[in-house]
């Protein structure tokens, strides 16, 4: 449990019994607890109440606490202007209950902590659950909150029931001051749609050729779709991957994806495979396949992972960096056939067969040569986009079905042939960015599809990077044939901090998290940027360069400050450290504004500022944990965090939910999205539906 901060005198809730009321006896904070005495007070001095409500397991409420209610400024004000009472709802759910329904009815969205504005009588007025210490996000701070409620009961007092849009006006101006630059849920829509105005919506994709994935941004559609509930972002995703898997740019026998293609139609791929393209693609695959059902996306999901394992995953355990896009002094040569070669590995009669749904003609799709592609089929109308149905896949019928396996058959024929020829080139370097890229690919996928197998690569990997390419808690850059290039780059850090957080959210083994941890600090220790709160690219004890990268743009791979803001808002959940948030948010406040005006150039950023503000933790403690763990696991996890533990004392010190009460026996999840939690869900029955209400309070109700 989290220890009061020491003000050196004690308010009133030091006589409760209440170990919630009691965290908050040294606030300086003038607090009442709930009584005939504190409404007695606001009645003989005529002043506003100011309820706030909180359990001691939940998050956001020590977040509040630890802002506002401990900082001297905002007690100042706090005390000057209300009458501020502290309630534990686990110890009155009578009250809790009254207030809670009253900011239903106020047309908001409840949760923990409750912050509620009372008339000196005790009726409800006007209220929120978290608000943060100042204006953020497009979010108005506490204490703007606090002079603004204030002067309403003040100056308009026998109004103050119908000024409710006055007041949600004059804190939407509070929250966005004319001449600063502010991000928030609001901004972020307008990107999402700005970008899906760009959108090819024929063939998927941005813009006219040559085309590339851009998976930071496909990414940043379909969080607009997760925040708004809006079907049509997800359908923009579904599109460019469904094109991307039938096109040319898909290696139809091998598995794994070309770096772009040089049309607009995703047919002719510039060939060579790059490991990090895949690892973001595998990500992308799976969530859609989660959302839809469609085979088609799992199946190609299936076969880039059956592609790292075969092709790209080296005898330590590390994979290796790409492909060569050249053979025999060709490019693509690797990769083309004609009708001919067909016939001569399968027969004529299966050779027609393919041929005519994988486009080989004898005059060739490729400069005379045939580019192995399914886009005909999706050029009859079955897309996403156009509104095929969620479950629609390839071969929905028996004789559908039937064709696929006879496909399958002869695609392995044609790779074992395709085996003979002269390969192309392997770089089988190992990155640490890159693996850490891949690594959270398939631990992020593995854990959402049950594909243990991905999981297993994931760890061998990051037991290869662990031992052969760290010294102490710093990452070299790169491994060959035992030799290490030293210092690493904050890409590395930022991308196997990442890698370290989903093994360990997938496995809730204990050693992921410390080593995310180590390198999280060397990043902040060695490539701290103070002046832009991102990160150099280089360290500080680097060979000395004429100057230090610092860009923040996002490049083929995401931008590794956005990498490592995403990082440290998972960091603080699943350490209860407030550290992290704290400077998660530094790089926020820092870079946001730098970046608004080329935010698609910063997608990873937006990316991450997402997650800080519509984040979904579920913390299960209890002898059932790793069930309700499991059960989380399942959920999309671009947006959900999950950490489990046997017994609250296990959780870290400063844990919140160590103060979780439990029965004998009993496990419990903890879970909060968006800046406000729920009650305990003992029932692993129970957890989707609450997993579902608190996405809905956890969405943006900005004034």
């Amino acid at each position: 449990m989290t220890a009061p901060a020491s003000t050196g005198r004690e308010n009133r809730l030091a006589h409760e019994t209440s170990p919630y009321l009691l965290q908050h006896s040294r606030n300086p904070v003038d607090w009442w607890p709930w009584g005939p005495d504190a409404l007695n007070e606001a009645k003989r001095n005529n002043r506003p109440i100011l309820l706030s409500i909180g359990y001691a397991a939940c998050h956001w409420c020590h977040v509040m606490a630890h802002e506002s209610f401990e900082d001297e400024t905002t007690a100042e004000v706090m005390n000057r202007l209300f009458v501020n009472i502290k309630v534990d709802r686990e110890e009155r759910p009578d009250i809790d209950q009254i207030y809670m329904s009253a900011l239903h009815h106020l047309g908001e969205q409840g949760g923990w902590p409750l912050t509620m504005f009372l008339t000196p009588d005790g009726e409800p007025v006007w209220g929120g659950t978290y608000f943060p210490k100042t204006a953020r996000y497009g979010r108005p701070g506490f204490v703007d909150v606090l002079r603004e409620v204030a002067r309403l009961f003040r100056d308009e007092p026998h109004r103050i029931e119908h000024n409710r849009d006055a007041l949600m006006k004059a804190l939407a101006h509070k929250a966005r001051p004319p001449g600063q630059i502010v991000f928030g849920p609001r901004e972020l829509d307008q990107v999402a749609n700005a970008i899906a105005r760009n959108f090819d919506r024929v063939n998927g994709g941005f813009g006219r050729a040559p085309k590339f994935p851009q998976c930071p941004v496909l990414e940043l559609l379909w969080r607009a779709g997760m925040r708004r509930n809006d079907p049509g972002f997800y359908k923009l995703v579904e599109l460019t991957l469904e094109h991307m898997c039938e096109g040319g740019i898909y290696d139809h026998l091998g598995g794994g994806f070309s770096r772009y293609a040089v049309d607009e139609k995703w047919l002719v791929p510039h060939f060579e495979k790059m490991l990090y393209d895949n690892a973001q693609l595998l990500e992308l695959l799976a969530l859609a396949h989660q959302r839809t059902g469609k085979e088609l996306f799992r199946q190609r999901a299936e076969e880039t992972a059956g592609w790292l394992a075969r092709e790209m995953t080296r005898p330590e355990g590390g994979f290796s960096a790409s492909l060569d896009a050249d053979s025999e002094g060709e490019e693509g040569k690797f990769y083309l056939w004609s009708r001919a070669e067909l016939q001569q590995v399968l027969g004529k009669e299966d050779a027609d067969f393919f041929a005519e749904r994988y486009d080989v003609t004898l005059a060739g799709n490729f400069e005379g040569h045939n580019i192995l592609n399914r886009l005909k089929a999706l050029q009859a109308g079955d897309s996403a986009f156009e509104g095929a149905p969620d479950d629609a896949s390839v071969g929905q019928d028996s004789r559908g079905i039937a064709a696929e396996h006879r496909l399958a058959v002869l695609r392995q024929k044609l790779l074992d042939a395709r085996g003979k020829r002269v390969r192309p080139g392997l770089d089988d370097k190992v990155l640490a960015d890159w693996n850490g890229l891949a690594i959270a690919a398939l631990a992020n996928a593995g854990a959402m599809l049950r594909e243990p197998g991905w999981l297993d690569m994931a760890e061998r990997a990051f037991a290869f990077i662990a031992q052969a390419m760290t010294r102490g808690d710093r990452l070299g850059h790169s491994w060959r044939d035992g030799k290490l290039l030293l210092p690493g780059l904050a890409s590395d850090h930022a991308a196997m901090v990442k890698a370290a957080i989903a093994l360990h959210e997938a496995t809730g083994t204990v050693v992921y998290l410390a080593r995310a941890l180590e390198w999280q600090s060397a990043l902040d220790r060695h490539y701290f940027h103070s002046d832009n709160g991102g990160y150099y690219l280089t360290a500080d004890d680097a060979e000395g360069l004429v100057v230090r990268p610092d860009s923040t743009i996002d490049e083929a791979t995401p931008n590794p400050s956005g990498v490592a803001a995403q990082n440290l808002v998972r960091l603080a959940v699943l350490t209860g450290d407030d550290h992290w948030r704290l400077r998660a948010d530094t790089l926020f406040d820092k870079l946001l504004p730098a970046a608004a005006e080329g935010i698609s150039l910063h997608a990873s950023l937006a990316n991450a500022l997402d997650l800080r503000l519509r984040a979904l933790e579920v913390v299960a403690v209890g002898p059932q944990a790793e069930r309700f763990a499991n059960a989380a696991l399942g959920l999309p996890f671009l947006d959900r965090i999950v950490a489990r533990a046997p017994s609250s004392a296990e959780l870290p010190l400063s844990h919140p939910a160590r103060a979780i009460s439990l029965d004998q026996g009993q496990t419990a999840a903890l879970i909060c999205a968006g800046e406000t939690c729920s009650l305990p869900v003992t029932n692993i029955t129970q957890l989707t539906a609450a997993v579902a209400a608190a996405r809905t309070r956890g969405r943006d109700v900005s004034p």
